[in-house]
């Protein structure tokens, strides 16, 4: 707040004391006062005057200083109300209440649209649990009367299961961490339930499935990292090349820092101008051109839950050569799961 700005926002009430002081003086002369009397007058009133000024400046200038400061400060501007003391003039306290009633008025009408965020959330995660019953039926129909069905009903139903699967994870995913329990778990058990749930549409496809991961263990949520390998694995499997043996290779490395998951796939790769887009929300890229059922949300949501969850997630590829995504947990001594208590 500058000096200059405050006079100059004044001067109606600097012209109207000095119009004042003027008529004094005049009153003061017509009555024939002396003119020492007069002049000690006007001095008094001018330094009253302008101690009041500088007073009225600074306590002002010391309060909006202090204000866009702590503005200045903030990533979240709304919460300026909780920094800023109740100023000692009248302008400033209402600036001071106003500004809360709005941020109460904003804070009750966020509150509003959250609940009814989440009662629509609640809606789709109970109408998805409701659609799955259905579709595990048709999947169950369809695995013990395979004389019935064929690969294109197969292949249908799989994609219908990862499309409201996908939706599910989605809707949790902004609230992950109300919903994710870390605890140690073995990368081969959750290999083990992705490739049964993916069993049908492997052998339809002839894909060879290898699996090298040993009995590596993490401390991550089974749950959640079966979702992002579903995911990636289903990827794998959409992504196939016809002029190969199809290949999924799933691996683990481990160094000081990091237990790597590498899930390696022989498809048709990913242009090397795609590859810093993969995770970008409904990205589909030239892939996306190429196979209609591609949503791009698949990486997104998996990227989400792997910041989520403290791990990395990465993309290396060649286009009609191969895709390596890896899933890296970092090691620490709070982490290692190999570290007991003795």
């Amino acid at each position: 707040m500058k000096f200059s700005k405050y006079l100059k926002n004044n001067y109606l009430i600097i012209l109207l004391f000095i119009v004042i002081i003027a008529i004094i003086d005049l009153m003061l002369i017509s009555f024939k006062t002396n003119n020492q009397a007069i002049v000690g007058v006007t001095v008094t009133a001018v330094l009253g005057f302008i101690s009041y000024l500088i007073y009225d400046f600074y306590r002002r200038k010391k309060f909006y200083d202090k204000f866009i400061n702590d503005l200045d400060l903030l990533d979240k501007k709304y919460l300026i109300t909780e920094m800023i003391e109740k100023p000692n003039f009248y302008e400033g306290e209402i600036l001071y209440d106003a500004l809360y009633e709005i941020d109460k008025s904003m804070a009750e009408k966020i509150k509003e649209y959250s609940l009814n965020i989440q009662d629509f959330k609640e809606y789709i995660e109970m109408w998805i649990h409701e659609a799955k019953l259905p579709l595990a039926s048709l999947n169950l129909i369809v695995h013990n009367h395979k004389e019935l069905s064929d690969k294109k009903i197969t292949e249908q139903l799989k994609r219908l299961d990862d499309d409201i699967e996908q939706v599910l994870y989605y809707v949790r995913s902004e609230n992950a961490e109300k919903d994710y329990l870390i605890k140690e778990t073995e990368i081969a058990k959750v290999i083990s339930n992705v490739a049964i749930k993916n069993k049908d549409i492997l052998l339809e496809n002839n894909i060879d499935f290898e699996v090298e991961v040993g009995n590596t263990k993490v401390l991550t949520d089974s749950k959640w990292l079966e979702f992002i390998v579903n995911q990636i694995v289903s990827n794998s499997i959409k992504y196939i090349r016809n002029d190969v043996e199809h290949l999924i290779k799933i691996t683990t490395e481990e160094n000081n820092k990091n237990v790597i998951l590498k899930i390696y796939d022989n498809g048709i790769g990913i242009s090397k101008s795609d590859i810093p887009k993969v995770f970008d929300k409904t990205f589909t890229g030239n892939n996306g051109r190429k196979i209609e059922t591609s949503t791009g949300m698949g990486l997104y949501i998996s990227k989400q839950l792997c910041k989520k969850l403290g791990h990395k997630i990465t993309v290396d590829s060649k286009e009609n050569e191969y895709t390596d995504v890896s899933l890296i947990f970092s090691k620490n001594d709070f982490y290692d799961v190999r570290t007991k208590v003795t």
